[in-house]
């Protein structure tokens, strides 16, 4: 019998990240399912590379130690594909030579392996981005809002365990990112995914509510 407490939502414990002897992270934190942690600092501070970490790609030139566990489930050592992190990066890195579909059905977990399926799983997360009628366009004919509402769609039709956000609003005009701020948020809520925000920009940690957590460009650490 055992006496071990399982924590809801994900969990970053004593997180330390270096690059030769510079520490560039220090973390320990808590996030509950459907809320957000907002990671600032400047650039060169660490952001990305905790991303990468909790991941599972981070380069081989950091060392890390620490521990990522999501519902009691540790994932440190798990190969990316077993963890089921779904990302955002600033570019939404759409397959140029698929259609809008395909892209989003390239997602689909392969134990849905039926192609109708597959077609029809695609189409509904699309719809519930407000692209309906998108799955057959060419991803070079879409505006940067729309590329960035399929790369969510993606993301989503994964069945994600958590969603890490890499500064996904910074490339869209002031109009679209409060547009897309407000989707990413309610779509990862509504699917009660901890999420890991990283940004330099004030306005995005607002909008995403929750704690915010303020890196140290020289140590990592909160100033």
């Amino acid at each position: 019998m055992t006496n071990d407490i399982i924590v809801a939502g994900l969990v970053l414990a004593g997180i330390e990240i270096w690059l030769g002897d510079h520490r560039l992270i220090a973390l320990s934190a808590e996030v509950q399912p459907s809320r957000v942690l907002t990671v600032m600092g400047p650039s060169g501070s660490g952001k990305s590379t905790l991303l990468a970490f909790i991941g599972g790609f981070l380069d081989p030139v950091f060392k890390a130690r620490g521990d990522v566990t999501i519902e009691g489930v540790n994932l440190t050592d798990l190969a990316p594909e077993s963890r089921r992190a779904g990302i955002l990066f600033q570019d939404p890195l759409l397959f140029p030579h698929m259609s809008v579909g395909a892209n989003v059905a390239f997602a689909v977990p392969a134990t849905i392996s039926r192609r109708s399926e597959r077609v029809r799983i695609a189409a509904h997360a699309l719809a519930e981005v407000e692209l309906d009628d998108f799955a057959a366009r060419d991803p070079a004919t879409l505006s940067g809002g729309q590329k960035a509402r399929v790369a969510l769609a993606r993301v989503l039709v994964s069945q994600p365990r958590l969603l890490l956000l890499d500064e996904p609003f910074s490339k869209l005009d002031m109009a679209l990112r409060q547009q897309m701020r407000s989707l990413v948020f309610t779509k990862a809520q509504d699917a009660g995914l901890p999420v890991i925000l990283v940004t330099h920009d004030e306005a995005d940690a607002q909008s995403a509510g929750g704690e915010i957590y303020r890196m140290d460009a020289v140590s990592g650490q909160e100033p």
